[in-house]
């Protein structure tokens, strides 16, 4: 059966909790990773800039003993004649499973639709699960299991922060939200006794030229940050338009968390990566603890 990694509410919730799990197990073998993936190949396609998903999927790939190939859509016929069904029948043909960060969330269940290799959203308008996976993995390496907790959104109702409303209910957290679009909360009511107050850019690629002008009172500052429960965590999933939805104190203050939330994208993905092989047509050289 082939296993994509699409959206948080298509997968069972002892599946992303095993899946967790397994993240922080491959963490704690970061120096001597399991050569799990020795001979399969993901192609990595990007329809936007990328940072930390090429990097993390990358390098989850050849850590664990596998091989990436890169693409635009720029590169692909798809982006020219060729149908979404036939190119995801020579990408099965080719590689062991495919990774697409794109702005159209159907070019990616297409993708999924006609694949007999797991496909994994690594980013659409739509959602980014693999994001809210790292998160959930640093807040339960900062303050423990993640039941019970509560998280707090505040800034512009985006991919991100759907995920978060899809995932609340699989984890069993609280989730505030505060937001210009969907506010249930204002700032200080959101981030009251949060676990983790957690916010992104305003701006998304795509959107420049975008009014802020409403999202100023949704800026994550210290003194927001007070009202939350004490040594809460702020998180952002980066880049950070600094100044903008974030004030520099709070980047620089003991809360902050982004580079530990960066780097566990790496560990998040591994786990991820291995769920989606195993089982899908391929042989796992051992499995992962």
């Amino acid at each position: 059966m082939t296993r994509h990694f699409i959206d948080l509410e298509d997968i069972s919730r002892d599946t992303l909790h095993a899946i967790l799990k397994n993240a922080h197990d491959l963490k704690r073998q970061k120096f001597s990773p399991p050569q799990i993936f020795d001979g399969l190949s993901l192609a990595m396609i990007f329809d936007k800039k990328s940072t930390r998903t090429r990097l993390s999927f990358e390098v989850a790939m050849k850590q664990l003993g596998g091989h990436t190939t890169v693409m635009t859509l720029d590169d692909m016929q798809i982006s020219g004649a060729e149908s979404i069904e036939d190119t995801a029948h020579i990408l099965s043909r080719f590689v062991d499973g495919v990774m697409i960060r794109a702005s159209r969330h159907d070019l990616l269940t297409g993708l999924a639709q006609y694949s007999t290799i797991p496909v994994i959203n690594g980013l659409t308008d739509h959602s980014h699960p693999c994001q809210i996976m790292a998160d959930l993995m640093t807040i339960e390496e900062k303050r423990g299991s993640i039941a019970g907790k509560k998280i707090a959104w505040l800034g512009d109702y985006n991919n991100v922060a759907h995920t978060y409303v899809q995932a609340a209910p699989i984890f069993g957290f609280e989730l505030a939200i505060a937001t210009p679009q969907k506010s249930t909360h204002s700032p200080a009511e959101a981030v009251k006794d949060a676990d983790a107050v957690v916010t992104d850019t305003w701006v998304s690629m795509g959107q420049e030229g975008k009014d802020i002008e409403k999202f100023w009172p949704y800026q994550v500052t210290s003194e927001l940050m007070s009202k939350a429960k004490p040594g809460a965590l702020f998180m952002h999933c980066m880049p950070i338009h600094r100044g903008e939805e974030v004030t520099e104190d709070v980047l620089k203050s003991p809360a902050c968390v982004i580079y530990d939330e960066a780097e566990n994208r790496l560990h998040a993905q591994k786990a991820i990566l291995a769920w989606c092989f195993e089982q899908s047509g391929v042989t796992l050289n051992r499995r992962t603890p």
